[in-house]
């Protein structure tokens, strides 16, 4: 069962087999869903698209910049993390159950030099959370057009605390004693664009 994520919860990356024996999960996708702003009018409703743009950035253990990847670099350079493509618009008829833009991580090719790995979200057009009648993040195996299973899931939509913001921190992976966890940031942050965002992540969240 999906484990519904709360800001600062900390989860293990693992799954039991048959004997009940637990693996680290290496293999996964972070994906995340949202929808199109509806505004009524005079003349009917008229459907807005919503581009908000999914990243992520890799720090090593000096908590040193050395890889992102986003809509215009959809591939770490080690190949480890791809990126599924930009997405403009987001879902027009209603939540489709599928993810707009997933972020693809294989922990048994990701570079030794990676210590942590942070998500983050923007909203291109500056387009307020609060005004996307629906947007989620979850953390699940399979591939960007199949879900096996859902590891974690982060409803962001219905927190007020979003309310007036256009960029957050989603969560990061990071290494404790050899293996990998994630954490669950779910913060909303001033930042207008990727590069202020990437700044704001050095300053305050490695």
């Amino acid at each position: 069962m999906a484990i519904n994520l709360a800001k600062g919860q900390k989860i293990d990356l693992k799954k039991k087999d048959a004997s009940g024996a637990s693996s680290q999960i290496s293999s996964f996708c972070i994906g995340a869903n949202w929808g199109v702003i509806e505004k009524k009018g005079i003349f009917g409703t008229k459907k807005v698209a919503v581009d908000l743009d999914a990243s992520c950035a890799v720090f090593n253990a000096n908590k040193e910049l050395i890889d992102v990847v986003f809509f215009n670099q959809l591939m770490s350079r080690d190949g480890s993390i791809r990126h599924s493509g930009d997405d403009l618009v987001g879902d027009v008829d209603g939540d489709d159950g599928l993810d707009n833009e997933i972020i693809s991580v294989n922990l048994n090719a990701i570079s030794p030099e990676a210590d942590q790995v942070v998500f983050f979200i923007n909203s291109f057009q500056q387009q307020d959370f609060a005004t996307v009648p629906f947007a989620a993040i979850r953390i699940y195996e399979g591939t960007p057009t199949r879900v096996d299973n859902v590891v974690a899931s982060l409803d962001i939509a219905t927190d007020s605390a979003f309310k007036g913001f256009v960029a957050m921190v989603m969560g990061k992976l990071y290494k404790r004693n050899g293996e990998w966890k994630f954490s669950a940031i779910g913060e909303p942050t001033r930042d207008r664009d990727i590069k202020q965002t990437l700044h704001t992540i050095m300053s305050h969240y490695l």
